[in-house]
């Protein structure tokens, strides 16, 4: 949990201003008691001995309860405000860095776990500065008031710090159990998050085959456990505060007996004797942080989650701009997960089909041709400069892709269209979407190309036109399409097939394919076979093995 601990070190760091506020209000506010049982034992003794200053000590003790309420207000907006920044700042850190990694993190984390930790996790590892402040902040009534009761009476002291150790000894405990709790509930909702992310996107298919039942009963197969944990934390806490409970008024008793006796004595006053009982109270005070505890823990649990994600090793980029080239695609020795020694040449304004059985490893060479994930070992350059050694702008001004389920992300459809590049002219997106056959439907659109998405209702051909817009708009030297017309019935499939032959034609084209058409229009295919290169040969001259026919057959049955 060590990382985990410098990530909670983090976000009070990034508190904010208002962490400050919070952290003052604490201090002020914890002086302010402590100064109040010595006030009123003065109030008492004056109004006792009825000393004309018993009005002065009276309009302190108001002064002091006013201060109190005051900074318990700052305390609750700083507390607020501090904790939303501080998880804003995780969250927005935590984004970029798993975008930065790229599909590379989806493979290792489900898309419900990653939300879970990008959104409940990360706000609960937040709450973790004003966990620290308000909790260091106890520290203060506590020592204070061994101090004062060592000014009163030292055997007032030494009776406090007797029950203070078993009360620290309590939360102790209290905060490792809770922290191992709250991991394990942390990680039951995750799960259960991830099974809904999946029913939600397989709920055609799920009201189809009428097994709503089934698969609610699918994604609350870790409610159980949810419960369970919950159940062990609501124990602890249950524990622990009894424990607390027990000692603390044992201990005010001690305390009090032992003050009694002096009192008798004749070495303590009525005054004196009613300010250590409240000093007691705020010594033991410290038995109340146990829910200060709970979040400190929870926000360590989470933390450990999000520090997970960090792990991950992000891409790093080069400096270096790509020359003036055809756009010639070469990858020498490479080897992934999936894919074994390939080397291939793809020479620039080619149109290369890349076709296999399911699970030959065409998505991922798509993958590694632009550099969405990168290679176990082994080089892929366009060009001649290695994908790494390229700047980011100077990459995704190079390759445009555009796959078999795209995510339309962007206000209206000219955003969608436009999405990264640096001055989206109506002319080339207008370019991109006739290329793509979708200006006519766009058009049709109530704004047109002004149309905010979610008032833009869309088919699945529809929206892999607009998929291949994004692409054609991007991708000045290479276009890497994974399945990207698959929905698209054969008139417009031929209409784009003619736009990649045509007017893209000098850019190189490759085009993961299931269909024989697709594969006879390119000028050449790359066969894979169980993650090797089986052929790279003209279609035309593939054609003759059975073999390679076999691999259209079983995809089409």
């Amino acid at each position: 949990m060590r990382t985990a601990d410098r990530l909670v070190a983090q976000t009070v760091r990034r508190g904010g201003p208002w962490l400050g506020v919070l952290a003052v209000a604490c201090v002020i506010g914890a002086f302010a008691e402590l100064a109040l049982p010595l006030v009123l034992g003065r109030t008492v003794d004056s109004l006792v001995a009825s000393e004309p200053a018993s009005g002065t000590w009276l309009g302190a003790c108001v002064a002091i309860v006013g201060v109190t309420m005051l900074c318990d207000m700052l305390g609750i907006w700083g507390t607020g405000a501090s904790s939303a920044q501080a998880s804003a700042w995780l969250r927005h850190r935590t984004l970029r860095y798993v975008l930065g990694v790229g599909p590379a993190m989806t493979r290792r984390f489900p898309e419900g776990d990653l939300v879970t930790r990008i959104g409940v996790n990360a706000e609960e590892a937040g709450r973790a500065p004003e966990a620290i402040v308000t909790g260091a902040a106890l520290l203060i009534p506590t020592a204070g008031s061994l101090v004062a009761l060592t000014l009163i009476d030292v055997w007032l002291t030494l009776t406090l710090v007797a029950g203070l150790v078993l009360i620290a000894l309590v939360l102790r405990a209290f905060f490792h159990v809770t922290t191992s709790i709250a991991g394990d509930y942390q990680e039951a909702q995750s799960d259960i998050a991830t099974r809904l992310v999946d029913a939600l996107a397989g709920s055609r298919t799920i009201a189809a085959a009428g097994t709503a039942a089934q698969e609610k009963s699918r994604v609350l197969t870790a409610l159980p456990r949810l419960r369970t944990h919950a159940m062990d934390m609501w124990r602890a806490n249950a524990r622990a505060g009894v424990q607390a409970g027990v000692v603390v008024p044992l201990l005010e008793v001690a305390v009090l007996g032992v003050g009694g006796l002096r009192l008798a004595g004749g070495d303590l006053t009525v005054g004196e004797l009613y300010s250590a009982a409240r000093y007691v109270v705020l010594g033991a005070g410290l038995g109340a942080a146990l829910s200060h505890v709970n979040r400190l823990a929870r926000a360590r649990a989470a933390a450990g989650r999000v520090v997970e994600l960090l792990t991950e090793r992000p891409r790093t980029y080069g400096g270096q701009p790509l020359p003036t080239g055809p756009g010639t695609l070469e990858l020498r020795g490479v080897t992934a997960d999936g894919l074994d020694g390939v080397d291939l040449v793809v020479p620039g304004g080619c149109s290369v089909a890349v076709v296999g059985r399911s699970g030959a490893g065409k998505s991922l060479l798509a993958a590694l041709a632009g550099r969405l994930t990168d290679p176990l070992s082994g080089t892929v350059s366009l060009d001649g400069v290695p994908l790494p050694s390229l700047s980011p702008e100077a990459l995704r001004q190079a390759v445009g892709y555009a796959f078999e389920r795209p995510v339309l992300v962007g206000d209206t459809i000219t955003d969608v269209i436009g999405l990264g590049l640096d001055d989206p002219c109506p002319e080339t997106v207008h370019a991109a979407a006739r290329a793509a056959c979708a200006d006519a439907f766009i058009r049709r659109l109530p704004l047109g190309y002004d149309t905010p998405v979610e008032d833009a209702p869309m088919s699945g051909g529809e929206r892999q036109r607009i998929g291949l817009a994004r692409a054609f708009a991007h991708g000045e030297r290479l276009l890497v399409l994974d399945d990207a017309t698959s929905s698209l019935d054969t008139v417009t499939e031929r209409q784009v097939g003619r736009a990649l032959a045509g007017e893209l034609r000098g850019r190189t084209r490759l085009i993961v394919a299931h269909r024989v058409a697709t594969a006879a229009a390119a000028d050449r295919v790359i066969w894979l076979d169980g993650g090797r290169v089986r052929a790279y040969d003209t279609h035309r001259a593939l054609w003759d093995d059975p073999r390679y026919r076999a691999v259209f057959t079983v995809d089409v049955s």
